[in-house]
């Protein structure tokens, strides 16, 4: 076990100081969301896709493509790999219908931000040629609600391929925020035959990036100020990320490529930052860590 200290981006100090100065109250209930962190292979290392995110979202100003849990999630019923019994015991949670709405979101969100599709005629195959037009006004309408994701499996006759997603760790907001997620992140290999691609009417920034050359810059403001949002020029990779990004992208950068990081056996435990400082001046975040997870409650 170790600790770990993170900076508070301008909307954290100013809810933290709220929570400070009013004393602890109730926090608000966290929204359940999914996350992707997709992953290929390069000569520059292992790499990632990354996406700006507006509007102070709980999941960082950057971070990998992901979203809340909706409703109609639980419209989805085609599905091949693990069931949704067999991810409750994965994610260490009792309840099986949760457990499915954050495979189908994250499976969903992907789909939607980046254009990847992890489903499948059936248990051994992936849509392939989803990059035309059709493709993207059809992630334009489950986007703007238009249609919902179920549906669109249905017309074209996909299963999820749940099997491609692999769970990786599970991060609640601090308590003082005033956005809250209750966040499970997966990882999942890009398909060969896919090509990831920003959403036409709300994409501003996002690439495949090496975790490797993001870290060695996490001091500069190198990234933030190619993002170009008047929320991250001049912000360091501390500044943007939330502490579960930022611990992903160490790991990703460590790893020995693609298969090995899929691969590697990491228990699905809870993380959760806390507040520490009086002065807000002086505000960070702190998280007990362990090799792959821990558990860290507010004050």
């Amino acid at each position: 076990m170790g600790k770990r200290r993170f900076p508070l981006s301008a909307d954290q100090r100013e809810a933290a100081q709220t929570w400070v100065e009013f004393g602890a109250r109730t926090p608000s209930k966290p929204r359940p969301a999914s996350s992707v962190v997709l992953l290929k292979d390069s000569p520059s290392g292992l790499q990632t896709f990354l996406t700006y995110r507006p509007g102070g979202s709980p999941l960082g100003a950057v971070a990998f493509p992901g979203g809340t849990i909706e409703a109609a999630d639980d419209d989805v019923t085609d599905w091949v790999g693990p069931s949704p019994t067999v991810w409750a015991k994965s994610l260490g949670t009792a309840d099986i219908g949760l457990a499915k709405r954050h495979v189908v979101a994250a499976i969903r969100e992907t789909f939607e931000e980046t254009g990847i599709l992890l489903a499948g005629p059936d248990a051994s195959s992936l849509v392939e040629n989803i990059s035309g037009p059709e493709w993207m006004r059809a992630r334009e309408s489950i986007a703007g609600q238009e249609t919902t994701f179920a549906a669109l499996l249905e017309r074209y006759g996909l299963a999820l391929r749940t099997d491609l997603l692999k769970p990786l760790s599970h991060w609640l907001s601090p308590d003082f925020a005033h956005r809250r997620f209750d966040t499970r992140y997966f990882a999942a290999a890009t398909p060969i035959n896919q090509q990831a691609s920003l959403l036409t009417s709300k994409g501003v920034w996002g690439r495949w990036a090496s975790a490797g050359d993001i870290l060695a810059d996490r001091e500069t403001t190198a990234l933030g100020d190619e993002v170009g949002q008047p929320l991250t020029v001049g912000l360091t990779l501390g500044e943007l990320v939330v502490p579960g990004v930022e611990i992903i992208l160490e790991k990703i950068a460590a790893a020995r490529g693609c298969i090995a990081y899929l691969n590697h056996k990491r228990p699905i435990n809870e993380y959760q930052p806390r507040l520490i400082g009086e002065d807000p001046e002086a505000f960070c975040l702190e998280v007990l860590t362990a090799s792959e997870g821990g558990a860290c409650r507010e004050r």
